[in-house]
């Protein structure tokens, strides 16, 4: 009979940081490639609802229900770009509007460097001239990444429709894959830690999606009581910077002051711009994120910020989105096996959900810990999992 050796702590402890090192080095190098299809997956995951409605309530043949998702899912961010081109060629066409007022705030502004710090116009302007040709000469370098990133995000709104078609095309073949990759006494938690990410992940992103929409209507009524022009365009564009969690906000903010000072000038407007935000922050964390973004997998913030911050490292903005629900399919991996359950429950959130104040208790959202048992009665692991794990048992969906 085999043994198992036990290695002294320090070796494990280097093999655990040489595998770290070389799993960050591999998605690092490899971002291009690896971003697109996680990515690809993280879609794939959410669509596979509407296929599966397809196929059992309208009898869709698998083939037919798997492209009349992706087509679906195409149309609306198509329909989306469409609208926010529509906004943009309305900033565009007061153009001269917005130089104008630009202008009048720069010249506002030197007036105030001039008062204060004693620098004339013109010593403001040599200052301006030699930090732009000192900048210019990096300028063909800035254009070569622009037009390569540019290149990137053409390339990759090209594969990940593709992508997302084939996961949802093959979803048998990589189930079976993975069942045939453990024991049969290891399948029922497989299926279990299967059915815990997919409804993980789905409850994240379909209720980041709600909470796009709220943040997207919220901005937008709050741009318009105050007077900023194209609020609606800033109200789409803080919803879906929003997307990005506690970093898109800031940039949402910093552009509704530049677009409001370029369309206004009127100054006090940046108070207003700033309440409006805070404000909407202050109902996205304390209403709609508890109330959408409630999955089963909780995740405290500490972890969430160093993943973004990892993830922004590793692939920048597609990274920051795909930190969040990577780190909650992680929890759940490591929730469900017992050597990894104390990671799983460092990366939780075991906060209580009730606030106290002068010996009042305000209770606050459900709150489900990460030992919540799965509900098998609405939604079982088996339907993700055929019961045998030969391929000929599984039913071919093509029919």
């Amino acid at each position: 009979m085999s043994e198992t050796v036990k290695f002294p702590f320090y070796i494990r402890l280097a093999a655990v940081l040489l595998c770290l090192i070389g799993l960050f080095s591999i998605v690092y190098l490899g971002r291009d490639i690896i971003f697109p299809i996680l990515l690809s997956l993280l879609f794939a995951i959410i669509l596979r609802p509407v296929v599966t409605f397809l196929i059992k309530r309208l009898r869709f043949p698998h083939f037919i229900a798997v492209v009349f998702a992706i087509v679906l899912f195409v149309l609306i961010f198509l329909g989306i770009f469409y609208f926010i081109s529509l906004q943009v060629s309305d900033m565009a066409n007061d153009w001269g509007k917005i130089k104008n007022n630009f202008y009048y705030h720069i010249e506002h502004f030197q007036q105030l460097i001039r008062d204060n710090f004693h620098l004339s116009k013109r010593e403001q302007n040599e200052i301006i001239i030699n930090a732009t040709k000192s900048s210019m000469d990096s300028g063909k370098e800035i254009v070569g990444s622009t037009l390569n990133s540019f290149t990137d995000i053409v390339l990759n709104l090209t594969l990940i429709p593709i992508y997302t078609f084939l996961f949802l095309l093959y979803q048998n073949l990589f189930v079976t894959f993975l069942i045939k990759l453990y024991k049969p006494e290891h399948h029922k938690k497989l299926r279990e830690i299967l059915f815990e990410i997919k409804v993980a992940v789905q409850s994240y992103v379909v209720g980041l999606l709600f909470e796009m929409v709220a943040v997207s209507v919220l901005t937008t009524i709050g741009l318009y009581i105050i007077g900023v022009e194209y609020f609606i365009l800033l109200g789409i564009i803080t919803g879906i910077l929003n997307l990005v969690p506690y970093i898109g906000i800031l940039f949402a903010g910093a552009l509704s002051i530049v677009v409001s000072l370029s369309g206004s000038t009127d100054l006090s407007i940046i108070v207003g711009v700033i309440v409006v935000n805070i404000i909407v922050q202050l109902i996205d964390n304390n209403i709609l994120v508890p109330m959408f973004v409630n999955s089963k997998v909780q995740i405290n913030a500490l972890v969430s910020i160093v993943g973004i911050i990892i993830g922004n490292v590793l692939g920048g903005i597609t990274g920051m989105f795909l930190a969040i629900p990577i780190i909650a399919i992680i929890k759940v991996i490591f929730d469900r096996i017992e050597s990894l359950e104390p990671w799983g429950y460092l990366m939780g959130d075991d906060l209580p959900k009730t606030f106290e104040w002068h010996k009042i208790k305000i209770p606050l959202y459900n709150y489900n810990t990460s030992t919540t048992t799965i509900n098998f009665s609405s939604d079982t692991p088996e339907d993700i999992i055929p019961e045998n794990e030969d391929n000929s048992a599984i039913e071919s969906n093509d029919n």
